[in-house]
């Protein structure tokens, strides 16, 4: 059986706590949506920051809405290029992890960790993982056919929610190493 999945490019970005976006933003600030992303009640904000590192720093846009803790995802090479490590890890498992400095336009934050680069992984539904026989945390391959480049992703980490939307997220040095334009569909191998 086919086990289609929409691959989307997961780019640099990070998640911020209610009270470290004060600090960046000001008090009171709240969240100006931009764009809605594929998983339902989330979306890239129009607020930027600037991640630093010991070598270097980057912009990254803030996606909504605000977590417990703040998060910065960027990829490998995103985190040599500033001096971070950034341990692969799946989204919200910060403990443990580098931090690094944040700043915004009345601000900076010093994170003491929450450094990472997200695990590949599947978001699917209950209803998704009932009808390609998945279960949640499950770990999977996902067979990506692009010209010229195709391969196989395997140690995907689904994950089951039945506030999810069906897609697998990679990151940017994930999604050059398959030639992958901007989004496309991939095959779970189970």
């Amino acid at each position: 059986m086919e086990k289609p999945v929409l691959v989307e490019i997961s780019a640099r970005h990070i998640h911020v706590s209610e009270s470290d976006l004060e600090v960046l933003f000001g008090a009171g600030h709240k969240l100006t949506p931009k764009k809605d992303l594929s998983q339902p009640g989330q979306y890239a904000c129009e607020e930027k920051v600037t991640i630093v590192g010991p070598k270097g720093s980057l912009k990254a846009s803030i996606l909504g809405p605000v977590r417990p803790a703040t998060q910065v995802e960027i990829s490998l090479t995103d985190a040599r290029s500033i001096g971070v490590g950034a341990a692969i890890r799946e989204s919200g498992d910060i403990a443990g992890t580098q931090g690094c400095k944040v700043v915004g336009p009345c601000g900076e934050v010093e994170i003491a960790e929450g450094v990472i680069a997200a695990k590949r992984h599947i978001h699917m539904t209950p209803a998704d993982a009932e009808k390609y026989g998945l279960v949640d945390k499950q770990v999977v391959g996902v067979k990506i056919p692009t010209e010229g480049r195709s391969l196989v992703f395997d140690d995907v980490v689904v994950r089951v929610n039945e506030n999810f939307s069906l897609a697998m997220h990679i990151d940017t040095d994930e999604a050059n190493a398959a030639a992958v334009p901007g989004g496309c569909t991939g095959d779970i191998i189970a």
